[in-house]
């Protein structure tokens, strides 16, 4: 649906009555759900076929919404300050008396928060009157949507058209709970910021018991397998560009990170077609948010938790 203040009313409208409505944020584009109410988050998990043990992220509009919700300390304060709105999600202590569903959280005692920069989803969590639980609106472990029509393609629902999502890789989560910064998921805000503001982090990852989106070891993958770190093709193979040199798609001919972030799941997903037996991708930097991509890149070209396979377009009824 294209944007007006009538469709964001009206999908503010569906939200609060339990229904699903996606939408863009400067990220990927998300599965939006009321954050309390456990019917809700339930349908999310359904429609991506996600497993109930990875949490979601709670997005707000306002930082004040957010400690109604979780409890806010110094560091958390000077990150709002410094990221929000932003690409940076925080995992905090779940307030007492915090109305979000216990599913959204997988049962933990914390909170996976953020303030999205983008103007629709903020008015869009304004108009539904509550906090919005949101995942990437695609089916769970496959290429993250960057357009209204990747979402289209994945899921039957409501989709707010707000264009190509301008950072292209999903949100930093920084885990704030304990005593130690540590860094959950590289994303938008790259590592070297948020080292300036709280010094070294610790690297924590659980893939069988994530406390945030993203840590999954196979994710974000395309139905072709994945290869990376490749000079050129092996027959049959699509290969995907960085920097300078032919290629079907080219994340960055000039070598550009943040253009590369940008592009990455909208190339994934084009070259993710029928005539190529997988795709290979050139050397990405790990520096900048070229520590996101690759992130991401080996999550897709990790074992699978299933076979692979080609599904039809889901389309709305």
């Amino acid at each position: 649906m294209s944007i007006d203040t009538a469709t964001i009313t009206e999908a503010g409208r569906l939200l609060a009555a339990g229904q699903l409505v996606a939408f863009p944020t400067e990220t990927v584009y998300g599965l939006g759900g009321d954050a309390t109410n456990d019917h809700a988050v339930a349908a999310i998990f359904a429609a991506k076929g996600r497993p109930t043990f990875n949490p979601l992220i709670v997005h707000v509009a306002r930082v004040e919404q957010a400690e109604d919700l979780v409890v806010v300390d110094p560091r958390a304060r000077r990150l709002m300050a410094r990221f929000w709105p932003g690409p940076l999600t925080l995992v905090l202590p779940r307030r007492p008396g915090s109305p979000v569903s216990l599913l959204a959280s997988a049962g933990l005692d914390t909170i996976a928060i953020r303030l999205p920069d983008h103007a629709i989803a903020r008015a869009l969590i304004e108009a539904a009157g509550r906090p919005l639980a949101a995942p990437s609106a695609n089916r769970s472990g496959g290429v993250s949507p960057t357009r209204a029509e990747h979402v289209d393609a994945d899921l039957a629902a409501l989709v707010l058209d707000g264009g190509p999502c301008r950072v292209g890789v999903e949100s930093t989560v920084l885990d704030l709970s304990g005593d130690h910064p540590a860094l959950l998921r590289p994303g938008g805000i790259p590592l070297e910021e948020l080292e300036r503001e709280l010094g070294p982090l610790l690297r924590t990852e659980n893939p069988t018991a994530p406390k945030s989106p993203g840590q999954l070891e196979s994710h974000y993958a395309p139905g072709l397998p994945v290869r990376l770190d490749a000079e050129e093709p092996h027959p049959g193979e699509a290969l995907l560009g960085f920097g300078p040199g032919a290629a079907e798609l080219n994340l960055s001919p000039s070598g550009d990170v943040a253009e590369a972030a940008a592009n990455l799941f909208a190339m994934l997903r084009a070259l993710d077609r029928p005539g190529f037996s997988g795709i290979a991708v050139r050397p990405i930097p790990e520096h900048g948010l070229g520590l996101a991509i690759n992130d991401r890149l080996r999550r897709a070209a990790a074992p699978r938790l299933q076979p692979p396979k080609h599904q039809p377009p889901k389309h709305q009824p």
